[in-house]
Order: C-alpha cells, then structure tokens, then sequence
C-alpha cells in the first residue's frame, strides 16, 4: 500500500483537509495538475473570499487564521436592500455580540498560506503537476493511475478524495452524474475604490436582474460580485471602463461616494451544479467537486469546509477502529453532510430566484420581508446566525 489516503486536487479544500489530518498518522499523497506557480498568478487567485465566523473558527483551530488575518478585513456590518423599492435589513456585530460577522480575504492570500503550510506536513507527499487518468477500485484498496512529469506512475490507497474543483476528473472517473441549473446569469467581478470609507460593511443589493455584492476590503477598496443577465454581462464586459463604473454606479447609489476601478474585470457563468452522489467505492468528493452554488449568499468555500471538517473527524476515528475506505464508511459521511448540504443549496437558489425578478406580488413579498427582518430582533439573529455559518 503506497499510502492511506490520495486527496487530488492540492486548492482550498484539499489543502485544508491534508492539514486537518497532519497529526492522524495517515500517510497522505495530494496529487495536483498544476504547477504551483502557475497557481500563484492564475486569475481565479484575485478573487474574494468571504469567510463566514464559523468558517474563521474551523481555519483556527486548523492553526491557519493567526497567519493570514493580518490580510483579512472584518465584516462589522451588513447592508441588505432591493433596488427601487422600500425594504431594507442590516445587521451588526455589536449587536450579535461578535467581533465580526464574517470576514472578506483574496483567495491567493488564503492559498498562498495554507500551501506553505501544506509542504512543510512531514506526512503529506505532494506530487505536482500530476494528473488522474484512471481509477479501479476493489475490496482492499483503490488504484490509480497518474500522468506525473509526462511519465506513467501507479499508486494505491485507502481511499480516494476528490478535491478538485468544478471539472473534477474524479468525478467523472467515478461516473458520478451531476444536476446543473442554469441561472442564464453571469458573475462580474472586480475590486472598485470609493471616495469615502466603507466602514466594514458588507452590502447586498438585490436587483430585477440579480444581486450585486460590494464586500469591504481595505480601508477604500471593495470586492465587487455583480450578477446580471448573460446579455447584460456580456455588453458590460465588451464595453469600456468607464461605461460598466457608470452602470456600477447607478445600481449601487451614492452611499460611498464615487467609485473607480481598481482592478480588471472578469465574468463567470453562473450555474447551479451538484453531484448525485457524493462516494463511490472507496472514493469521496468534496468542495466545489461535488457542489457550485450562485454567489449570492457567500457560501461556496464556508461550505466546502465544512465538507473537509466533517470528513477530517471523522477520518481520524475510522482509523482507529477500521477501514477508511469501508463501503459503511462512507455511507456514515454521505448521510452526516447531506442535511447541511441540502438546505444550503436551497437557501442559495430561493433568494436567487425570489430576488432576481420583479413580478409585483413576490417583489411586495420580499421588500415586507426585509422591512419586517429590520425590526424583529428574533428574526434579524437568525438571518446573522445563518450568515456566519452557525445555523445548520
């Protein structure tokens, strides 16, 4: 047996779950098909994070927040509101007695870290860049074929983690099948300065067309996440900056005074893609490989975590006592994630498509709502509690 357990995909989720179990005594290979530099200046690099509390707990006790909250900027409040229309909800972090409600990072920032921390595990073998062609699995151990450095290699493990994204190769080596619901909306996204400070809030405008996320970062600066049409995002990126700062404006308002870009913009297609299943024998998928969830509530990476926290507990018991690629196994992480799993996607889609339309009566629905979350401390704790990732 080569090793005890082959994470592929060295990103956010795999990482994380090779640190989580440095002190197992799991011997642990992460197989990635990049280069690490590559990595490093890849686009997808800029982009915000918003890590919800609960999210900032797991990283702590992971020992990996003391190193990158120095790059971390506090979410102190947030500012919810539907444009053209009379509804509004805020909330506080004073007022939920925390310190923050979340928290907002480049990805590269958090990747750049937890990959340090990564290549110094002495249990964990990195073998980069490297891909998964094959995958055959039997009653004692699964085998896997990889291309590393253009020369054919052969490994076997306990158990297979797929860890690698949206186009996980595992999951398709796995014929796991997945339900994709296009939204027919794409993601802008861009860093913007305004002329006055945000003070650490957070805004959330919801919009006939989607919602428009400006996350604080810095003292002037702003991550910028703005959901349009597909139609509309694509005019708005063939157009010139000055046309899609105007636009920008004009959804957003004045609040902050004036704002201008400060960094390229880039448009995802958004869809809504999770896997029918989550294992296979002797393998499992995690993160982004087995869920993509609309941007709109921040919750893609806060749940992938949660993927790696849950699946890293209960690794470490299963090791003690059995099979870490027992068939039972897995079928014990499948039932514990499916909950959590389950009402997080449909939370994401139902303000997706509650709030990206403009008929009259679910418009006077929604702005009742928000005026009535403003004045119902009960209510507003809940809607906090969820957002900082502590209402499963």
């Amino acid at each position: 047996m080569d090793y005890d357990l082959l994470i592929v995909g060295g990103g956010l989720a795999g990482n994380c779950l090779a640190l989580a179990l440095k002190n197992s005594g799991l011997k642990i290979a992460i197989i990635e098909a990049q280069e690490r530099e590559i990595l490093q200046t890849a686009a997808l690099g800029d982009r915000a994070l918003a890590l919800a509390a609960g999210t900032v707990d797991a990283l702590k006790a992971l020992n990996l927040w003391q190193g990158v909250e120095h790059a971390a900027t506090p979410i102190e409040h947030i500012h919810i509101s539907d444009k053209g229309h009379f509804g509004k909800t805020r909330l506080s972090a004073q007022k939920e007695n925390v310190d923050a409600l979340g928290y907002v990072i480049t990805a590269r920032d958090l990747e750049t870290h937890i990959a340090d921390q990564v290549a110094a595990a002495e249990n964990v073998t990195i073998y980069c860049p490297t891909r998964v062609m094959g995958l055959i699995a039997d009653e004692n151990a699964v085998f896997v074929s990889l291309k590393h450095n253009d020369e054919a290699l052969n490994l076997t493990a306990k158990l297979v983690v797929g860890a690698d994204g949206g186009n996980s190769s595992v999951r398709q080596l796995l014929n796991i099948s997945q339900h994709i619901s296009d939204y027919e909306q794409t993601a802008l996204v861009t860093t913007i300065t305004a002329s006055k400070p945000h003070k650490n809030v957070a805004y959330e405008r919801f919009t006939s067309s989607g919602p428009l996320a400006l996350l604080p970062m810095r003292t002037h600066d702003l991550a910028v996440v703005w959901t349009r049409t597909t139609e509309e995002a694509d005019a708005l990126m063939l157009g010139s900056e000055a046309d899609f700062i105007e636009q920008l404006q004009q959804c957003f308002g004045w609040r902050l005074g004036e704002l201008k870009s400060s960094a390229p913009r880039r448009a995802f297609p958004l869809s809504l893609i999770h896997a029918d299943a989550m294992i296979s024998e002797r393998a499992v998928i995690i993160g982004n490989a087995a869920h993509q969830l609309h941007p709109v509530a921040g919750q893609g990476f806060n749940l992938g975590l949660r993927d790696v926290v849950v699946l890293a507990e209960m690794l470490q018991v299963q090791n003690e006592t059995g099979d870490i690629g027992a068939s039972s196994f897995l079928k014990r992480y499948a039932q514990m994630r499916q909950t959590d799993q389950s009402r997080t996607i449909q939370f994401t889609n139902t303000v997706v498509r509650i709030f990206s339309n403009e008929w009259l009566a679910v418009a006077a629905v929604r702005n009742v709502g928000l005026a009535l979350l403003d004045v119902l401390p009960f209510a507003k704790t809940v809607l906090a509690r969820h957002a900082m990732g502590y209402q499963r």
